[in-house]
């Protein structure tokens, strides 16, 4: 089968100053300077804009039901409010983008829009970047349930179990009155009952520590998404989205599979309570 030759059409200046933005940005360098504003209260917000992020998938969702049984005001508002605290590398992403946009507004590449759509694309795009950081997030917590307990773990639900009863027991082991050699074959034959309070704990801190990891994710997310196209792609959609001054999607698709880890892990909540 003959292979098919390349396109042959030649970048546009748009497309052209779209990637030297993305390069510029979202490369190692870029987004290691961008990530040094996440060195403050970022580290507070994150863990709160985790546990936001439910309520901001419901609101989404919300948000065209309500149009589509006719109440378009309602629904407009609630596609407006604001769920996440903005971070500091969030305002700098919404600043670096609105500022690329006027200027190519000025040299005739992008669509006059006004200030307010610019503002709101932009966030819009902050957020669907954030919800990547968040993915990377669960695949890390994926790949470590895979390769220390040899289970799949999806969010970090799933992942506070095993390593709450992994804690537990290495405690009681070395608390073992016999000894640490004693303790290991007591407790190899019979393991150490897992409260509540040490697995709501666990879950707790590991939270924690999965909000500073998606804050940081983008240092390695940024380049990847760089590398495959993705940044550039969604730039370029959103610049024909001004153009064409159409809304942006209710819910874009990366925020559904940023929550996927979590929705998996309530569905089987839920299967084993029934089966109980």
């Amino acid at each position: 089968m003959a292979l098919k030759p390349a396109d042959p059409r030649p970048m546009t200046r748009r497309e052209t100053e779209v990637r030297r933005f993305v390069r510029a940005r979202y490369g190692p360098r870029g987004t290691l300077a961008l990530h040094r504003h996440a060195l403050g209260l970022d580290l507070l917000r994150a863990p709160v804009n985790v546990m936001l992020s439910p309520l901001f998938l419901l609101v989404r969702l919300a948000a065209p039901l309500l149009r589509r049984i006719g109440l378009r005001r309602a629904g407009d508002w609630l596609s407006r409010r604001q769920i996440f605290l903005k971070s500091d590398v969030a305002q700098r992403i919404e600043a670096d983008l609105a500022r690329f946009i006027e200027d190519l507004a000025e040299k005739g590449l992008a669509p006059g829009a006004a200030p307010q759509s610019v503002a709101r694309a932009a966030s819009d795009y902050a957020e669907t970047r954030n919800a990547i950081s968040e993915i990377t997030t669960s695949v890390l917590v994926l790949a470590s349930g895979l390769l220390l307990f040899h289970r799949a773990t999806p969010s970090v639900i799933s992942l506070a179990g095993p390593v709450a009863h992994l804690r537990a027991q290495v405690q009681a082991i070395e608390d073992f009155a016999l000894g640490s050699w004693a303790g290991r074959m007591w407790y190899g034959a019979f393991p150490r009952e897992l409260s509540s309070v040490d697995l709501v704990l666990t879950g707790a801190v590991l939270a924690m520590l999965a909000s500073v990891l998606t804050t940081f994710a983008g240092l390695v997310a940024d380049p990847v998404q760089l590398w495959t196209g993705i940044h550039k792609r969604r730039v370029l959609r959103l610049l024909r989205r001004l153009e064409k001054a159409e809304d942006a999607p209710g819910l874009a698709r990366e925020h559904v599979l940023a929550r996927l880890g979590d929705l998996s892990d309530a569905a089987l909540s839920l299967w084993r309570s029934f089966r109980g």
